[in-house]
């Protein structure tokens, strides 16, 4: 995305553009950044070298938009493919969005919003779709207002760490005897 497909509106020297590896020490401050914010910096462990081999390696995991206003940093959107079996299409999940607080409120966040959505059309996505903290009541409100709906009737689950790590070890065993095992 170049600046001339920027929208009417926001300011003059302001573009978004996808990162590259060369970034990724940029991507790393803004992850820092919403991991103060949303009070969980507690819980960041990736370094400059573990994004570098997830975002730009031999199979990246995600792809990250930044915004720039007048060639600096100001913002960036870190999304990935999912997709959904119901609709049988690909879609967009977007997993951070971050703009620096002296940024806010300028349209650079609805800009990078805008511009994932635009990725997930032009892709055929059938959704394009993020999490937000329950207690974050500005970001809900400026979500609502873009069209955005709340999934209420969803409950996001997660293992991660040494849970990831038990589940993962589990030994499974099938017993077709029983109908109740194989959903009859």
């Amino acid at each position: 995305m170049s600046d001339a497909s920027r929208k009417p509106g926001l300011a003059p020297g302001f573009s978004i553009r996808p990162a590259v590896a060369g970034d990724v020490p940029v991507i790393f401050r803004f992850i820092q950044a919403l991991a103060e914010y949303e009070r969980l910096a507690h819980e960041v462990t990736a370094t400059e070298a573990t994004l570098q081999a997830t975002l730009f390696g031999a199979q990246p995991s995600a792809e990250v938009l930044l915004a720039e206003f007048d060639g600096a940093p100001v913002g960036f959107a870190l999304f990935f493919s999912n997709y959904s079996t119901f609709l049988a299409k690909p879609g967009l999940y977007l997993e951070d969005l971050f703009v620096l607080p002296e940024f806010r409120g300028r349209g650079f966040g609805k800009a990078l919003l805008v511009a994932g959505a635009r990725l997930a059309a032009e892709r055929g996505c059938g959704r394009y779709e993020w999490a937000v903290l329950d207690w974050n009541t500005p970001s809900i409100q400026f979500y609502e207002s873009l069209g955005a709906r709340p999934m209420s009737d969803w409950t996001i689950m997660r293992v991660s760490g040494d849970s990831l790590e038990k589940l993962a070890s589990e030994r499974v065993r099938a017993d077709l005897t029983d109908s109740r095992a194989i959903g009859a």
